[in-house]
């Protein structure tokens, strides 16, 4: 399979969105107490993305079919500053990476990841951070063989 990786444009997004409900659907059939689901995702998901492809610090990269166009995945990433509640300087984050499960295990993940490593990295990040529910241990083996280390446990106590 041959792929663009490319940043996102406003035209992409209704399809963007919809990947990204899929992740967040994902998250909470893991956990629901932990992970917010509001529903219709999508449309909560394309206002959001509207608001960040704005935003100088917020990055949207999409995969797509350089064949046919259609998406395959697409990777949000962010600029953040020095976090002192969490002993985390400066970085880059990596908030989101789906591929859609027809594309999986063609490249596009990892071409995703490597893209926003470059951007991130352009844009003065030294390093780049994520969060992965811990019950997706395939999400955590694909992650460390990209080169990330596990640095911290979130643990959740529900009141």
């Amino acid at each position: 399979m041959a792929l663009v990786v490319r940043p996102a444009r406003p035209e992409d997004l209704p399809a963007v969105s919809r990947l990204a409900a899929e992740l967040v659907r994902l998250h909470h059939r893991l956990d629901p107490p932990r992970f917010l689901l509001i529903e219709p995702v999508e449309k909560g998901y394309q206002w959001f993305f509207t608001r960040e492809m704005a935003r100088e610090g917020a990055l949207i990269l999409i995969a797509e079919d350089d064949a046919d166009g259609k998406l395959l995945g697409y990777a949000y990433g962010t600029l953040e500053d020095r976090n002192w509640n969490d002993l985390l300087d400066a970085c880059g984050k990596l908030n989101d990476l789906y591929v859609d499960a027809s594309a999986r295990r063609h490249g596009a993940g990892r071409a995703l990841v490597s893209a926003m490593f470059a951007a991130l990295k352009a844009k003065g990040a030294p390093r780049v951070v994520l969060l992965s529910a811990w019950r997706n241990p395939e999400a955590h083996a694909f992650f460390e063989a990209l080169g990330f280390r596990r640095t911290m446990l979130e643990m959740t106590a529900e009141l």
